[in-house]
């Protein structure tokens, strides 16, 4: 399912744009990740905390134009940009919902439509290439977005379906969940702090970058904290699709161990992306929903949790 070559909508997701002379200088003091990082050719993770480093958002951005364009969970964007707005009323930059300007397509082992299309995508994670308005996006091994000007969209879509078959949502987020990146949706909004999300292991945290909103707490879970709950892959025996924010217990503990962060039907089951407190994930007696709950077992993530090296960006 998940990997046979296909293209799908990305429907779940809208684009909040940061435009003018100081939207890169006003996001630097915003967001987890680094904004010199970005280029022409570069994108990456990121996401927007409170202060108490708890995340409002997650998002991929990249720069487009006179700024940057992120896209995150659509239910996320008025709310986000209404906390960003409240900062930016002395900075040179204008903030918008420019969900209705583009079509994004997320595409699997589909490198050769993307070629057709003048796009030779790198294999490297976050990289960018553009041709005539278009824009793609490495988002993980064999995994790309395609960012298509809305007006473009019916042509674009109709090249891609000459090369590619046409696939459900369901299948793109289930590259996602086997890629092990989380993401903030509106039922865990300002739930996890980065790391729980295991972010800095995917590029979307910089611990060189300097001050931005809830740093002090990021900074200070990476250098000094023990991570007691992070993100977890897990197979789940079960007819009905966990959502979001569905809690997790063990008969270990006398409470929730853990949330749901993003879950997809699998091939006769599901897999899902959580958060859960470590120990108990190690002792391996997990359940959804309540005590007596279906039972999850624990599966391998494509990266490894690596404090010297995430600290380097």
């Amino acid at each position: 399912m998940a990997d046979s070559a296909f293209f799908c909508t990305l429907s779940h997701e809208g684009v909040l744009a940061v435009r003018g002379a100081d939207a890169g200088k006003f996001l630097q003091g915003q967001l987890t990740c680094n904004i010199n990082y970005l280029s022409d050719t570069r994108a990456s993770l990121g996401a927007r905390c409170t202060q108490k480093g708890r995340m409002q958002s997650s998002f991929r951005i990249l720069l487009e134009g006179d700024g940057v364009v992120m896209a995150m969970a659509s239910e996320l964007l008025e709310p986000q940009l209404a906390d960003l707005k409240k900062y930016a009323v002395f900075s040179k930059s204008k903030l918008t919902d420019e969900s209705a300007a583009w079509v994004r397509f997320g595409l699997a082992h589909g490198d050769a439509a993307l070629t057709s299309l003048g796009l030779a995508l790198p294999a490297e994670t976050d990289s960018v290439v553009r041709n005539e308005g278009l824009i793609a996006i490495r988002v993980s091994p064999e995994r790309a977005e395609l960012w298509v000007p809305a007006a473009q969209a019916p042509n674009i879509q109709s090249q891609l379906s000459a090369t590619l078959a046409e696939g459900e949502l369901n299948q793109w987020l289930l590259g996602q969940i086997r890629a092990g990146i989380g993401q903030v949706m509106p039922s865990t909004r300002e739930l996890f702090i980065p790391q729980m999300l295991n972010l800095q292991a995917v590029g979307g945290v910089s611990f060189k970058k300097g001050c931005y909103t809830g740093q002090e707490i990021v900074a200070r879970m990476q250098y000094l904290g023990k991570l007691k709950r992070r993100l977890y892959r897990l197979h789940l025996d079960a007819a009905e699709l966990p959502e979001p924010g569905t809690q997790l217990f063990a008969p270990s503990h006398n409470s929730s161990i853990g949330e749901v962060v993003l879950a997809a039907n699998a091939e006769g089951n599901i897999e899902l992306l959580a958060v859960l407190q470590a120990e108990a994930a190690e002792a391996g007696d997990l359940r959804l929903g309540a005590l007596e709950g279906p039972a999850l077992h624990v599966l391998d993530l494509p990266y490894e949790l690596d404090r010297d090296r995430e600290i380097q960006r």
